[in-house]
């Protein structure tokens, strides 16, 4: 039981990863959830490091990735590749873009500068029409006022970047060698480092907007190391049994994400480098020790594979509830006490969204359009063998 395995060798279905999928996102609701009590102070942000979950998942991204597709490219194309991303990944994209538009008009809040109310409904729904391809918009239709690429459902632009890294991979990173996808990996931790030990906030929040060059600079920041050591995670790491793998995980993981602001607000750079080390060193350890364990018992299973499948739902589809429940919270300038009813019912009412969409729509039209696309040219095999995580 204690043997090495070799990811070459094997290819087994990583309950464990599903299982912390679903801890980060849900913990990704609660993080936006306190935030609205902690609108831009930083240090006062219940949940701290909640926004560390999106460096978590592109992580994961990149592992799921490289250990479902290294090995299957002589039996697809790109086109093949990138159809089967697009059923995996787009039909929730549209339903979150949905879900913005039809509680937009419920998240009217001066205090905070959404002022929607004022915005034409045609103005809406061509935003929401623009939502539906993730094409990301500029000034000209930030229809909130907050410079979202997204701003019917902000957290779509951690996809645009996901669907950027699945493109790549699948044009270039897939080609490399391990030590030239080790170099980059080198050279993008260079850039993670230089970032949080230098940004005047001390944090790796950001990536939202495509008009202000350092958001970019922020996203493509937080997509590439973690999307390369996934990659080389998968590739290289032999991986080793270890009992109780997923309660492990699964508390380091919420300890490292729950954590209170690190150091002195006179000294942002002590906190980056609190987030330095989560995303170059600790999350790729809480990979590989999930990644080697096993669920044991069919309760646990279950647990855990009901975490994977609400992942992606709950992160897609929450933040339209957050919008209407900051608006609320600032338009009464209500204190968190004030607020603990309706955050209670903002996190259960996402976690019922994430489900019902799940299994009323996406799970259904994934499968028609697994049937409709994939069946009969030999792509269906393969979508079964893939962990349900990315």
């Amino acid at each position: 039981m204690n043997s090495p395995i070799n990811l070459a060798e094997s290819k087994p279905h990583y309950q464990i990863l599903d299982g912390l999928r679903g801890v980060a996102a849900l913990i990704v609701v609660l993080f936006h959830i306190f935030e609205a009590h902690a609108f831009g102070k930083r240090t006062e942000q219940i949940i701290n490091h909640g926004y560390l979950a999106v460096d978590f998942f592109f992580l994961l991204s990149g592992f799921v990735i490289s250990y479902a597709y290294d090995d299957r490219w002589s039996k697809m194309s790109f086109k093949d590749f990138f159809l089967r991303r697009i059923i995996r990944l787009h039909p929730m994209i549209i339903v979150g873009s949905l879900i913005g538009a039809l509680l937009f008009y419920f998240q009217d809040s001066e205090a905070l500068g959404m002022n929607v109310s004022e915005v034409p409904l045609g103005r809406m729904l061509i935003v929401m029409l623009i939502g539906f391809t993730l094409i990301p918009v500029g000034k000209g239709l930030d229809v909130r006022g907050w410079n979202e690429m997204h701003p019917l459902n902000g957290p779509a632009w951690s996809l645009f970047f996901e669907y950027i890294a699945n493109i790549t991979y699948a044009l270039v990173l897939r080609h490399l060698s391990n030590v030239i996808l080790f170099v980059l990996a080198i050279v993008a931790a260079g850039f993670t480092l230089q970032h949080l030990l230098t940004h005047p906030n001390g944090d790796m929040i950001g990536g939202w907007t495509i008009d202000d060059p350092l958001q970019l600079k922020i996203g493509f920041t937080r997509l590439a190391y973690p999307f390369l050591a996934g990659l080389l995670l998968a590739r290289l790491v032999k991986l080793r049994y270890i009992n109780h793998a997923f309660p492990i995980t699964a508390i380091f993981l919420t300890i490292l994400l729950a954590l209170p602001r690190v150091g002195l607000k006179e000294e942002p750079w002590q906190n980056g480098l609190y987030d330095a080390v989560c995303i170059l060193i600790l999350f790729p350890v809480i990979i590989w020790l999930g990644a080697g364990g096993n669920v044991e018992g069919e309760r646990s299973k279950r647990f855990c594979k009901f975490l994977g499948d609400i992942s992606y739902p709950i992160y897609i589809t929450h933040y339209p509830l957050i919008y209407a429940y900051t608006a609320w919270a600032a338009n009464g300038d209500r204190t968190l006490e004030q607020c603990l009813l309706y955050g209670s019912l903002t996190f259960v009412g996402s976690v019922a969204i994430a489900y019902g969409t799940m299994k009323f729509y996406d799970i259904p039209v994934r499968e028609w359009l697994r049937k409709r696309f994939l069946i009969g040219k030999g792509l269906d095999s393969i979508l079964q063998v893939r962990p349900r995580m990315s």
